[in-house]
């Protein structure tokens, strides 16, 4: 998973002969919650209204995530508590959607004949159709995935209504993956990988520049292939470029880039544009030779620290992000060891650790040498302890240096206080700095850049105050 699981919720008003209001549970990643808002804007569209009075809601819509054993268990409670408002009589319709639909869709169908219809990731722009009460739900268009035959992708034309703070959006640049991770299931839940055209990109951007959003986040299963399947080279670095151009956007950050390509020229487009944050998210999964083999991913921990080495020459002061998986089948002590010692010499801006989950599908599934949740997981908590003593000791090196920093309102610990990021914190994973003073007088816009003299430091958070 390329992101801890988000929980958001929305609710949207149906207008029609009938007053209708819909219920919307989204769940997952960022790119799910793309395909949220894609349908929220289909429904808004179609005359439905936002509302924020999700009590009297007839319809219930759960957008699944279906990733890991975590998040499948996730997206299941939320459906059979949709399900349960219908047997009470406080809803009369339920809708499931995304990725946990098209894994286990036979299954979903046969042990939940209460929901009324289920939408796969190639179905998003049916909602309208699985929305209205006339419609057989049974005559919904079934693309396959797993045949990799799936062609579906927003584009700028897509109606969309936007589920994140004001001053920061999410624009997917590609859908599906190829590459063959021995433990992801994506490919089988989003087909292969397809980019979007380049300037139904750039046209979405301005849109949403206009709008008044700051912050323009690229989102894909594997951001760094963008435009290989287009028959373009480079084309991320040509995309980062343009988009440094478009008026309004202050912060452009790619995600989810692959290691093995990261490219010289993607590398100067970041160091080169300045709207672009220095910063790059590239999960890694493991260092260890043999694990990383058996991962289908190749290189070694030599490799690895060689990349690390040239991001940093390329891009001064870059801050890097990863994730690592431990309990992946086969892994050693020894292999586990040589991870942590990868940590300690790289000494990452920000990580994030998962313990294996064995999903049926994948090659790992059949994979021998299965590693004891217990002891995953006891790797895992080495792991974070190992990484929070990095972290704090980046931190306390801040402390005393301003920083231009994105003001993003109260903070979600304490109405005490504001919160803001560097552009080395991505939204929601990295960390904030929480703000706890300002010049007198001083009123601070959301979504702003100002500078902030950093004060304390934590293990993953900073505190400081507005100087200008």
């Amino acid at each position: 998973m390329a992101t801890a699981v988000q929980r958001v919720k929305l609710e949207v008003m149906a207008v029609s002969a009938v007053r209708k209001k819909v219920g919307f549970v989204s769940l997952g990643c960022p790119k799910n919650l793309v395909d949220s808002e894609v349908m929220m804007g289909t429904l808004a569209e179609g005359g439905y209204e936002i509302t924020n009075d999700a009590a009297a809601a007839d319809t219930v819509v759960v957008n699944t995530c279906g990733f890991i054993e975590s998040a499948k268990q996730e997206s299941i409670d939320a459906i059979l508590e949709a399900t349960r408002l219908k047997s009470n009589g406080e809803v009369s319709r339920v809708i499931v959607a995304g990725c946990l639909v098209e894994r286990y869709r036979d299954e979903l169908v046969a042990e939940l004949p209460e929901v009324d219809a289920f939408i796969g990731t190639s179905q998003v722009a049916d909602i309208l159709k699985a929305a209205d009460e006339e419609f057989d739900a049974s005559e919904l268009t079934i693309t396959p995935i797993g045949n990799k035959s799936a062609t579906y992708l927003y584009d700028e034309y897509t109606p969309r209504m936007r589920a994140t703070q004001g001053h920061t959006a999410f624009v997917k640049i590609a859908e599906g993956c190829d590459r063959p991770c021995a433990f992801c299931s994506i490919p089988s839940m989003r087909g292969s990988f397809r980019s979007r055209r380049f300037g139904s990109i750039i046209e979405e951007a301005r849109a949403l520049a206009k709008d008044g959003v700051k912050e323009i986040v690229l989102i894909a299963q594997d951001s760094s292939r963008y435009g290989e399947d287009l028959g373009e080279t480079d084309a991320l670095a040509a995309l980062i470029r343009a988009l440094g151009e478009i008026d309004g956007i202050e912060w452009i950050r790619p995600m989810y880039a692959f290691p093995t390509h990261i490219s010289p020229a993607f590398l100067a487009a970041i160091a080169e544009t300045d709207k672009a944050v220095k910063y790059l998210d590239m999960p890694l999964q493991h260092a260890s030779r043999d694990v990383l083999k058996l991962m289908k991913r190749g290189g070694t921990r030599e490799s690895l620290e060689r990349l690390i080495a040239r991001v940093r020459g390329s891009v001064p002061g870059i801050a890097i992000r990863t994730t690592f998986i431990t309990g992946f089948p086969g892994e050693t002590d020894e292999d586990f060891e040589e991870l942590l010692t990868f940590v300690r010499n790289c000494r990452f801006d920000n990580v994030g650790v998962f313990t294996y989950s064995d999903e049926e599908g994948t090659p790992a599934f059949d994979l021998p040498n299965k590693v004891d949740p217990k002891v995953a997981k006891k790797r895992r908590d080495l792991l974070m302890k190992e990484q929070a003593r990095i972290s704090r000791d980046l931190n306390r090196a801040k402390v005393g240096k301003t920083f231009r920093v994105m003001f993003e309102g109260l903070s979600q610990e304490s109405d005490l206080l504001f919160q803001g990021r560097l552009p080395s914190q991505a939204q929601e994973i990295d960390g904030y700095i929480l703000i706890n003073d300002m010049p007198d007088g001083f009123e601070p816009v959301i979504g702003n850049i100002y500078d902030v003299r950093i004060t304390e430091a934590h293990d993953y958070d900073l505190v400081g105050e507005i100087v200008g």
